[in-house]
């Protein structure tokens, strides 16, 4: 087995893992926190989630650097070091115990666990797994599925049977930004969705049941890499909104299947370029 191949399965074994622990706290009692806003979230079950993630990939390596979304330290793995943000150099693990956590305290079932296997900054492997759906999502160097089944991008071309998703943060007190998008999208796709879990939107994308999706601010790495791999592994393109190849660290994303990246784009920059 490669190495490249072994991080799959180890991510695709952590996805798994952590997910059946946010399982097992869905719909429960469970202690809600705030954190930067009444919306953003986060619950004990996203900190016993990625304890477990964390647990899981510490089994085969023990000495890994691991980017987590939550706070809560490493229990019983000593040997692995936190990172806040993603290495340039070397390998890494990228964590969101549970992305969607405003469904998730919500008892709505559309939420994920993800984890992106990283080298030298760019992801090798993802994984979301979907327990509330009985999905997985997983993209390594050899194969791209979702339920072991291969998946890819839709070949959807007709701008009037796309769907496009709008993800991100809602600011109350300044609407303005995804009021534009909303407007934007709505004129000029057939149909615009909202679903309140990044990865999991990324996850639509990749098998086709999404056409692309927009997300203005700049997303963390824990709600991207893991998804953005999928989404190119499957055959679609996600880029910045000037077309350049999305990383890690930059200002906004954007993908879709590929076929009309560029009206996807447009849309974008008519909403946010409007607003400078």
């Amino acid at each position: 087995m490669s190495e490249a191949t072994h991080r799959a399965a180890v991510a695709e074994r952590a996805a798994r893992a952590g997910g059946v622990v946010a399982e097992e706290a869905f719909r429960g009692d469970l202690t809600i926190e705030a954190k930067e806003s009444p919306t953003d979230v986060v619950s004990n079950a996203d900190r016993e989630a990625q304890q477990q993630v964390v647990a899981t990939i510490a089994q085969e390596f023990p000495t890994a650097t691991v980017v987590c979304e939550e706070d809560a330290p490493p229990v019983g793995a000593e040997g692995i070091e936190v990172a806040e943000s993603v290495p340039g150099s070397g390998p890494a693990w990228v964590i969101d115990p549970i992305d969607g956590t405003a469904n998730f305290v919500r008892e709505i079932g559309f939420w994920a666990t993800s984890v992106a296997a990283v080298v030298d900054g760019e992801p090798v492997a993802g994984a979301s797994a979907m327990p509330a759906t009985n999905d997985i999502y997983t993209a390594g160097p050899e194969s791209v599925s979702r339920n072991d089944e291969p998946m890819a991008v839709s070949e959807r071309d007709d701008l009037a049977e796309f769907a496009i998703g709008t993800t991100g943060r809602w600011s109350t007190s300044d609407p303005t930004t995804p009021t534009a998008i909303v407007r934007e999208v709505s004129e000029r796709f057939g149909d615009s969705r909202r679903f309140g879990c990044i990865q999991g939107l990324l996850a639509l994308v990749a098998a086709g049941g999404m056409d692309g999706a927009i997300m203005p601010d700049p997303p963390n790495a824990w709600d991207s890499l893991a998804g953005v791999h999928l989404v190119r592994r499957a055959g679609g393109r996600a880029t910045t909104l000037s077309g350049d190849r999305f990383t890690d660290g930059d200002e906004n994303l954007i993908v879709s299947n590929d076929t009309r990246h560029d009206a996807v784009l447009d849309a974008a920059r008519a909403a946010l370029l409007d607003l400078e």
